[in-house]
Parts: structure tokens; C-alpha cells; sequence
């Protein structure tokens, strides 16, 4: 169990996949009950995980090693440290929980649920892959069921979105693809093995290219594997300027795909930063994340909340502030501290529970109203309070309001970053004085003043909605009072991280 738990937790909502795929079409309830109970085992095993594993050990733990393709010394090779384990609980938590969210679809039942299931293995194996092949196909399994699910489920515009959301992020995976064989081609062995790219991280070279023609920027073989990865990673996150493709995704994803695309898929790319890119390429790291994630991140808070700000689709105003707070997790990423990288991580786990409440309570009222103009509603408190205290905790939690889990990931990145770079961390600290102008202005726009005459008699929000959202809410509270829940997971393995990086940085 504890060597293959990795890998039941990857391969159950496949196999889940392939059972709903085999029942009768127009037996919707069953194959929405089927494809909830192929969420549990995972999140039920990630609770076991979390409970097993030992946050003294920098180093990876529930390793699983198996030859796969030996001519090419290939392996399927899976295993958790402190950075992906808190990646992983949060893909179950939300894959469970985005199932119960899909219980309103109504057309394609059975090829959306599968899919869903589909998407969920390959961002389970994301996280816990350790050989750079197998990373590789997890992360081209992951886009097409997305694709799909906006294309078909999504809203007027889905084509067009989906292609947006496959082109941009096709055009990624072909520059990592290329930097993944530079890298294989320059280990001795030849190997995928990340660990093995880790250790040899030294070797790879850094003298200027032969072929190089600017004498000012001395990059070498490690600056320009660096830079093919970063722009793959940065369409993910996504990093201005690559970052156009988010917003017609999330307005016309359905529901709970916009819960993972904000919640999961966002994450992958600072994680492949931290798991690939500092470790295998210190040297790169040390002379590039001042510009490429301290500064694009401060750029990115104020950029993506001022786009926030003008924004009168709610869902959109959503998606626009998750480029502004994925700004901090680039900018505690580029710290080198430990404040400023714990607090990065701490980051992308708070997002993802704090976007998924944010995107989820606008599927309620989208449910309701069939539309998401800001400006279109009015005085819902009184029509729907429980709903609106609920959207109260999420918009307070993403404002960073003390005692929430926002607020302490925000300060520990600040803290980091004020440590290195002052002037950043002070443009970093008004990104928090814009996202709370633009969400109080949402929340008196939409919740507060006279009701709207057309939606006096909205219902209130449901329970199968409500179970979707208390686990989300419980966890923002839980985090904003004792942090060390998740900070203790993340401490040794980020430390051991920011060490390879620190001694190649410039004094």
C-alpha cells in the first residue's frame, strides 16, 4: 500500500474513467453517483498521505520505481516531497468536490464525467511524477480532456476559448519538450530521472553559446534550457504577457472547470518551475528570477487586479484576480528566502481553496440568473443571506483579511520579498489595497442597496451546493488560524530547494 498509493491515487479515477464509460447513457444519476465514488479513494489516500508523511525529511517519500521504456532509460517513477504532496491533497479535495459541482449537467453526461475523470489522473500525475518523460505525457493528458470539456460544456464562445486555451498551451509543451531532450541529451547517463538531473545540476554547462550573438547577456546552454521552460510554465500560471488565454477560458468553462483551472491548473506552472527549473538550473535561476519572476510577479498583482477592477462579468473579474495572486507566488518564489518561498507555496494552496469558493458561489447565482453582469443584480443580502454570508468569507479571505488563509501567505511572501528586494514588496503591498477596492465594490454592487425587482424571489443556496462549499470554507478558516497544517508539510523540502539556488545568487 504504501509504495503503490501514488499510484492508485493516479490510476482509480482512469480506471473510473473507463467504467462510466461503459454504462448506459441515459442513466444519468449512476453515472454521476459512479463518477463521485472514483473521486473518494483518492482523497481518502491523500488523507492517509498527510497523515503518514514525515515533515522532517527533505527528500522524497512513497517512491515508486518501475522500468517502463529501458532502451531509453525510461521509468515510471512517482513519489511526494513537502511541495507536491500539498499540491496533490488539493487536486483530490477539488476533483471530489467539482464532481458533486457537475451534478447540473444535463447534455453529454457520460463523456463529461469521463473526461472529468481523465483530467484528474493527469493532474494527479503531474505532481507526483519524478521522471521528466513521464511529467511530460501527465501534462499532454492533461490538455485535451480540458479542451474538451470547454469546448463542448462551455458557454457561447467555447470554441473559440478552447482553441485559445490549446494553442497557447500546445505552444508551451512543444518549448519544454525541446528543453526536456536538451536536458536528457546533456546527463551522464542519458536519463529522464529528475533526480538524477538534479544531482547533475552543476554540470550542466553555463559558458556562453558558440552561436550567441548579444556579448552583453552571457547565456549559456543552462540560461537557454531555463527560458524554453519558464515561457511553458509562465503560459500556465498564467504570466503577463501570456496570460490572455485565462479569461475566455474561465467565462466560458462550465462551473466546476473553471474550479479546476483556477484551483489545479494555474499551479502547475510555478510548481514546474520550483520542481524543474531550480534544481536542475541554479545557476540560470540565480541570474534570472529578479526579472523574470520578481518583477513579472509585482507586475502581475497590480496589472490583474486593475484588469479586475474594470471588469463587469463577475466571472471574469474572478479569473482577473487569479493573475493578480499568482503574482505573489512569484514573487515569494523569486525571494530565495525562507519566508518569501514558503509563503509562495502556501500561496498556491490557499488560492486554489479560495478560487474554487469564489468560482463556485458565481455558478450559483449564474444558475439562478443566467447571467454574471455585475451591474445586473442588487441586494442579494437580503434576498439570499446565507449565500452571501458564505461569498463574504471567500471575498474577505482573498482580500487577505487577518484571521483567513490569504492573509498569511500574502504576509509571509511580503516578509521575503522585503528581505531582498524592497521596492518590490512595497508595489507587491498595494496589489492588497486594489483587490480590496475592487471586491467591496463587487460586494455593494451585487449584495447590498435596494433588491432588483427581477430576482426578489431567487432561491437560496442548496445543500448539494452548500457541500461543496463548507470543506472550501472550513479550510480557509483552519489555514488562516494555524497555518503550520500546511507550512509544516512545506518547510524542509522548500528549504532543502532554496539552498541548491542561494549560493549561485549574486552578492
Amino acid at each position: 500500500m504504501e509504495q503503490s498509493v501514488l499510484t492508485y491515487m493516479i490510476f482509480i479515477p482512469l480506471a473510473g474513467a473507463v467504467v462510466v464509460l461503459l454504462l448506459p447513457s441515459k442513466g444519468y444519476n449512476l453515472i454521476r453517483w459512479v463518477s463521485a465514488a472514483a473521486t473518494v479513494p483518492s482523497l481518502l489516500m491523500g488523507c492517509w498521505l498527510y497523515a503518514n508523511f514525515d515533515t522532517t525529511q527533505s527528500g522524497f517519500q512513497f517512491v515508486q520505481k518501475l522500468p517502463w521504456i529501458p532502451a531509453y532509460n525510461i521509468q515510471y517513477f512517482v513519489g511526494v516531497d513537502g511541495l507536491s504532496i500539498s499540491m496533490i491533497l488539493l487536486t483530490a479535495l477539488l476533483s471530489f468536490l467539482c464532481i458533486f459541482a457537475s451534478f447540473g449537467i444535463d447534455r453529454g453526461v457520460k463523456g463529461y464525467f469521463a473526461l472529468f475523470l481523465m483530467l484528474e489522473a493527469g493532474m494527479m500525475g503531474v505532481f507526483a511524477a519524478l521522471d521528466f518523460f513521464l511529467f511530460y505525457i501527465f501534462w499532454e493528458v492533461m490538455l485535451l480532456p480540458m479542451y474538451f470539456l470547454i469546448g463542448i460544456w462551455g458557454g457561447p464562445r467555447r470554441e473559440y476559448a478552447a482553441i485559445k486555451f490549446f494553442l497557447y498551451t500546445l505552444f508551451g509543451s512543444v518549448l519544454m519538450l525541446l528543453a526536456m531532450l536538451a536536458l536528457y541529451f546533456n546527463t551522464n547517463p542519458n536519463t529522464f530521472d529528475m533526480t538524477v538531473m538534479m544531482a547533475q545540476a552543476n554540470t550542466y554547462s553555463t559558458q556562453v553559446l558558440p552561436f550567441w550573438p548579444f556579448t552583453d547577456l552571457r547565456w549559456g546552454f543552462q540560461h537557454v534550457v531555463w527560458i524554453a521552460l519558464f515561457i511553458g510554465f509562465a503560459i500556465k500560471i498564467p504570466a503577463f504577457p501570456f496570460h490572455t488565454w485565462l479569461p475566455d477560458a474561465h467565462v466560458e468553462a462550465p462551473t466546476a472547470i473553471s474550479v479546476i483551472l483556477a484551483g489545479v491548473l494555474l499551479k502547475m506552472g510555478t510548481y514546474g518551475i520550483l520542481r524543474i527549473n531550480y534544481p536542475m538550473m541554479p545557476v540560470a535561476t540565480a541570474d534570472m528570477a529578479y526579472w523574470l519572476l520578481g518583477a513579472l510577479g509585482a507586475w502581475n498583482i497590480i496589472y490583474g487586479a486593475l484588469c479586475a477592477m474594470a471588469q463587469t462579468d463577475l466571472k471574469k473579474l474572478v479569473a482577473y484576480s487569479s493573475v493578480s495572486h499568482m503574482g505573489y507566488v512569484m514573487l515569494g518564489m523569486a525571494s530565495f528566502t525562507t519566508q518569501g518561498i514558503n509563503g509562495a507555496v502556501l500561496q498556491m494552496f490557499n488560492h486554489g481553496t479560495i478560487t474554487a469558493m469564489l468560482f463556485l458561489l458565481v455558478g450559483v447565482i449564474y444558475d439562478r440568473a443566467h447571467h454574471r453582469d455585475i451591474d445586473g443584480f442588487g441586494g442579494l443580502a437580503a434576498v439570499m443571506p446565507l449565500y452571501t454570508g458564505v461569498t463574504a468569507l471567500a471575498v474577505f479571505a482573498s482580500m487577505g483579511l487577518p484571521g483567513l488563509s490569504g492573509f498569511i501567505s500574502e504576509v509571509l511572501v511580503l516578509l521575503g520579498t522585503w528581505q531582498k528586494y524592497p521596492v518590490l514588496a512595497i508595489l507587491g503591498a498595494t496589489g492588497v489595497i486594489l483587490t480590496a477596492g475592487y471586491l467591496l465594490w463587487t460586494i455593494q454592487r451585487v449584495y447590498l442597496g435596494p433588491v432588483n425587482e427581477k430576482y426578489i424571489a431567487l432561491p437560496e443556496v442548496n445543500s448539494r451546493e452548500l457541500f461543496t462549499l463548507i470543506p472550501l470554507g472550513a479550510i480557509v478558516i483552519l489555514v488562516g488560524v494555524y497555518p503550520s497544517v500546511v507550512l509544516d508539510l512545506l518547510r524542509a523540502s522548500l528549504d532543502n530547494i532554496n539552498q541548491i539556488v542561494v549560493p549561485h545568487l549574486p552578492s
